[in-house]
């Protein structure tokens, strides 16, 4: 054991000693006060108990008891010598085996030394090795035993109550009883328990009803202001307690939120009693996620703080789920929906932040409004104004700006303290750059052609000011720590469909270098390139990783001729206006090599044909990347249509002419 164990432990503490501990989690005042970064006793033995870690102490626990209880077995199990105890050579004579007795008496023996050890030794041992070698019985033990008292056996029992032992009676009833509830209840409980649970959720810990429900519910021009009523519908929302003593508190919520919901204010008292004849837990739900959203979660009651965290926990994997069912494979081609992807990730990224979904209208030449601003610290909407009124309207240009200049606005304009704008700068260095390089062609062939299996390739790369690859976003009022994700979208805006998508992570490098090493190789290999030549490519493939790049490689069939202007979309989760866009233009040729043929559904469309007739249908055109959050095309539409049927088309009311004002 000590030949692996040895060696690995050193090296694992010289790795320890080595490695300089980087805190990847925002350092301003407000992520320090939130206390979610704090490391509690819990946090570093949590640390420490790694796997690794773990069986690292268990064997040097075992080896050390090993070593003890080797020691006193041969200690005990040491063979009888009476000629070594009395310091004699093998065959001596009597006479010698006399003399060296005395000699040994007058040293050890009780009333020449009374030195109680010295008293057993002499009992133990000196006389035993004296008798021995001079009684004819103890030398015929000894001859034939190895020791002169005979056979040196032991007997093992168990210390067991005597009822136990007695199978008669009403005893063994108790004994049958104990063994049939440990050896076969207490198992098939656990089974039951495990299977049941097993049946209700999924791998990712998330409920079959849920994604039952979230696919019944997706739709292809679910508008990002829809997002919401589909997010709420899972089933753990469902099981959520609905208190009478929540009611109170819920309506005062309500009044807070009430801007955020979406009512149509002409009819606000019949919205109203729409609003609250819905399920209680999906009331209880959208009001608890808007308080989060609106930042009011500190004046909710104790009674509903709970259920508050509860619903955030539970937000990230849930919206995760729903994102990987926006994009799957649900057209006649094999496409994924863009609208509801891009309308999911929005909704992920103003949880995070604690920034209203009406925040994010466009305004000031910026998509996303001052919901950018509004994740910084110390930032609100009058402080927006004010840097407005110094021609600084768009989170771009703000970023654009040196650092002095930055913290002279900051200063001055906004009224911030040299803590304040410093803590500006640190989230500013926290964020992420993202630049996306990405391919399309089909190995081995010059071009595309129709059908050909085409592969792309993407490596998407993040900066930051402070130097880091992976970190924690900054997210105060969000009270878990959530780890930053990304989502690689190939789409076509035109037809609204996503024809490849993966998640990239910046966590774990390790794995990305292993992934990246693999796919590299492959590559190379069925290209026939030479060992060093495939070396040379890993080799580079790596120090990218390292460098805070990571490859994704996905492939799908090529449609039919023509030509495709495609955009990737590198969405993050957790950060808002740090998505970016690359447009892709892809050209496809009419076949004219053997191999693949293109798929086409027989009974449906081509598709051509149903990008025309999803055209003609929606008169929708997915061509730019904005939010929906202020108003919904689909219900303008559907009033002015109305309007038009009974005569009145044409004036509009005043309400839509603020809202489009």
């Amino acid at each position: 054991m000590a030949l692996p164990l040895v060696p690995y432990t050193i090296v694992k503490l010289c790795r320890a000693f080595s490695e300089k501990t980087k805190p990847v989690h925002c350092r301003c005042t407000k992520c320090s006060r939130s206390g979610k970064y704090r490391r509690s006793i819990f946090k570093r033995i949590s640390n420490f108990s790694t796997y690794s870690n773990l069986t690292i102490v268990l064997l040097w626990i075992v080896m050390v008891f090993l070593v003890c209880y080797i020691k006193q077995i041969s200690r005990e199990s040491q063979p009888f010598e009476p000629f070594g105890i009395l310091g004699l050579e093998p065959g001596a004579s009597e006479s010698e085996i006399k003399k060296a007795y005395r000699r040994l008496s007058i040293l050890y023996h009780p009333d020449k030394n009374p030195d109680p050890e010295a008293h057993n030794y002499f009992v133990e041992f000196i006389s035993k090795a004296y008798q021995a070698l001079t009684d004819p019985i103890s030398r015929e033990n000894f001859e034939k035993y190895g020791h002169p008292d005979g056979r040196q056996g032991f007997q093992m029992g168990i210390a067991l109550p005597q009822f136990l032992l007695n199978i008669d009676g009403a005893s063994g009833g108790i004994l049958l009883l104990g063994i049939v509830g440990v050896c076969i209840l207490l198992p098939l409980m656990v089974a039951v328990v495990y299977l049941s649970r097993s049946s209700k959720y999924t791998g990712n810990y998330v409920m079959h009803q849920t994604l039952s429900n979230y696919y019944y519910f997706m739709k292809p021009s679910l508008a990002p202001s829809k997002v919401m009523d589909v997010f709420i519908k899972a089933a753990e929302y469902m099981e959520i307690p609905v208190r009478r003593s929540d009611n109170e508190p819920l309506q005062k919520l309500f009044m807070v939120v009430r801007s955020e919901l979406n009512l149509d204010l002409k009819n606000i008292k019949q919205e109203q009693a729409k609003f609250w004849k819905q399920h209680p837990c999906l009331v209880k739900t959208e009001l608890l996620i808007q308080a989060q959203l609106t930042r009011e979660s500190a004046t909710l009651p104790p009674v509903l703080q709970s259920d508050f965290k509860h619903v955030l926990e539970l937000a990230p994997r849930l919206l995760e789920e729903l994102m990987k069912i926006s994009i799957a494979p649900r057209s006649p081609h094999g496409h994924g929906w863009l609208r509801p992807a891009i309308g999911i990730v929005e909704l992920s990224q103003s949880i995070i932040q604690a920034v209203p979904l009406s925040a994010r209208k466009a305004a000031g030449g910026s998509t996303d409004g001052i919901a950018p601003f509004l994740q910084l610290p110390h930032f609100s909407e009058a402080v927006v104004k004010k840097l407005a009124r110094k021609k600084v309207r768009t989170f771009q240009e703000l970023q654009d700006m040196t650092m002095e200049d930055r913290v002279e606005l900051l200063t001055q304009a906004a009224g911030f303290s040299p803590s304040e704008a410093q803590d500006v700068e640190s989230v500013l260095e926290m964020m992420p750059s993202v630049t996306v390089e990405i391919t399309c062609e089909t190995e081995g062939e010059e071009g595309i052609q129709e059908g050909d299996i085409v592969t792309m390739h993407a490596w998407v790369s993040v900066k930051r000011g402070n130097g880091l690859i992976g970190a924690l976003p900054h997210c105060p009022h969000f009270p878990f720590n959530k780890e930053e994700n990304y989502w690689l979208l190939l789409a076509d805006p035109n037809s609204n469909s996503v024809w490849m998508s993966q998640k990239v992570s910046f966590m774990d490098e390790a794995a990305a270098i292993a992934a990246a090493s693999k796919a590299i190789q492959e590559i190379k290999e069925v290209s026939g390139a030479s060992a060093r030549e495939i070396s040379i490519a890993v080799r580079e493939a790596v120090e990218r990783v390292k460098g805070g790049s990571r490859l994704v490689i996905g492939k799908f069939q090529a449609p039919m001729e023509g030509t495709y202007n495609l955009v990737s979309y590198c969405l993050c989760d957790a950060w808002i206006g740090c998505d970016r866009k690359t447009g892709l233009k892809m050209k496809v040729l009419k076949r004219s090599r053997a191999g693949t043929r293109a798929i086409v559904a027989e009974d449906g469309p081509s598709v051509d044909d149903g990008i025309e007739e999803e055209e003609e249908e929606d008169e929708e055109v997915y061509d730019d990347y904005e939010s929906e959050y202020s108003d919904d095309q689909e219900e303008e539409e559907e009033k002015k249509l109305g309007k038009i049927a009974n005569g009145k088309g044409e004036s509009s009311s005043e309400g839509s002419g603020s809202d489009e004002e």
